[in-house]
């Protein structure tokens, strides 16, 4: 059984649905509580790899994911635990979507993690068109399942303090203390969303931080809050990971990974697990003029629609790439990175960008549509998964017969999906964000498939 340090106080931070205002409360949280003096650490529930980047601006330390779909429970744990903790430390772990919603039922859900990690839930809840009716849905929320402890409720946008006193009665008579409340307000907005929050002004999101600070932080009982959710130190079971990592490798190698505006949809446990492997040497695709040495470059997702002539005008760093590729050079990209290998991507207005081109088709950003959900596939007797979530579409794969699908991916509940992963001698491209956390990501390239 392994122990861990104990923080001050650690909890998930849930709502009943999304749009409840997990975000802006979690954010203002982190901001708050690290002007107070805390060390904050936060985490995010699921796959998300947009708020985890907020929270670090808003924590001033990086985010981790929580996901009971891509991690076994002793890796869960391995996530939970890496972060060093002490008595004025805060783990804080945003929810996501509501409190109890998971790939199937529950599971994968925020409620998941917690009872995975044994730590308590503080419920957020929009009570801007509701007052007392709160009781019985606090209640339930509270009943449903014994093993998750919802150990109080925030309300957010109340009106005034009488409807504030009509939602502390609904709570005291549904047995959840209530931590206090955030003020309905239009002078707070979060910035524009693309795939989530935008990326594009760090500044801006600074600034964001502050405000939601003063907004969470100005009618909440922090002392009540850490009180009911102090930590305490917990044993788990000595890990048992269910994913195997192979193949061994003895000689580091060289990996470069692209890293700047366009491309920074990165998981931190797959750096983690990539330093393993060898020397990372960090590049950015806009602005150096070639592709550093390298054995292996992972090309991550982001926004390169937001700089497709930056992008296309870099002439000798496309060379660079292709040259990498077409010498026998591994390359893992995924949506965003694999929308650079192709031959152009097309923006809203319908001009042509023109890409790396080692695969012979197009990405378009017209006709825009979301596709998202969890991915997996069994390569090499191994299970891999992943998570799809983009607004590109690719057309003109009539050329694509010489190129290699390696295999067929699932969604979270074994429903085969239209999700190809696209190989061309050591590439392999997809638009699934593949998690490595317990693997090797060479073995993926091992015999391809």
């Amino acid at each position: 059984m392994n122990q861990t340090n104990s923080p001050k106080s650690s909890f998930v931070l849930a709502a009943t649905s999304s749009g409840c205002g997990k975000t802006t409360c979690t954010i203002g949280l982190l901001r708050g509580l690290r002007q107070k003096g805390y060390t904050v650490q936060p985490f995010k529930c699921g796959p998300d790899y947009i708020d985890t980047q907020h929270h670090a601006i808003a924590a001033g330390t990086p985010s981790i994911n929580l996901d009971t779909f891509f991690s076994s429970p002793g890796h869960l744990v391995d996530c939970y635990q890496q972060i060093p903790s002490d008595n004025h430390t805060i783990q804080i772990i945003e929810g996501a979507m509501g409190l109890f919603d998971g790939y199937k039922r529950w599971k994968g859900s925020a409620a998941d993690v917690a009872m995975t990690l044994d730590v308590p839930v503080i419920l957020i809840v929009d009570a801007q068109s509701v007052a007392y009716s709160v009781a019985p849905l606090l209640y339930g929320y509270a009943h449903f399942n014994p093993q998750v402890r919802v150990a109080g409720v925030i309300f957010n946008k109340v009106a005034s303090e009488n409807h504030y006193n009509y939602l502390v009665d609904a709570a005291s008579d549904a047995g959840v203390p209530c931590l206090g409340y955030i003020a309905r307000s239009q002078s707070i907005a979060m910035p524009s969303r693309h795939l989530g929050l935008t990326l594009d002004d760090e500044f801006m999101l600074d600034e964001y931080a502050n405000k939601a600070a003063n907004l969470v932080m100005d009618h909440l009982d922090i002392d009540k809050l850490l009180a009911v959710t102090a930590a305490h130190p917990k044993t788990y079971p000595t890990r048992k990971p269910h994913l195997e990592s192979q193949p061994n490798h003895t000689d580091p190698i060289r990996i470069a990974v692209a890293h700047d505006k366009a491309f920074n949809f990165i998981y931190p446990v797959n750096i983690q697990q990539l330093e393993k492997l060898g020397q990372i040497t960090y590049f950015s695709p806009i602005t150096d003029k070639v592709l550093p040495p390298c054995d292996l470059l992972y090309l991550p997702g982001g926004y390169p629609e937001f700089y497709l002539s930056e992008l296309s005008t870099n002439n000798t760093m496309l060379t660079s790439i292709k040259a990498h590729a077409e010498s026998g050079g591994k390359i893992w990209a995924e949506c965003g990175g694999m929308m650079y290998l192709c031959t152009s991507i097309i923006d809203q207005d319908g001009r042509h960008y023109p890409m790396v081109n080692i695969f012979p088709q197009q990405a378009t950003m017209q006709d825009m549509k979301l596709r998202l959900g969890y991915r997996q596939f069994t390569c090499n007797n191994q299970n891999w998964r992943g998570h799809e979530f983009h607004y590109s579409r690719l057309i003109n794969q009539d050329n694509m017969d010489s190129f290699t699908c390696i295999t067929h991916q699932e969604t979270a509940t074994s429903r085969k999906v239209n999700a190809p992963i696209f190989r061309y001698k050591q590439v392999l491209a997809s638009y699934t964000h593949l998690y490595w956390g317990e693997q090797n990501l060479l073995s993926l390239f091992q015999d391809l498939c």
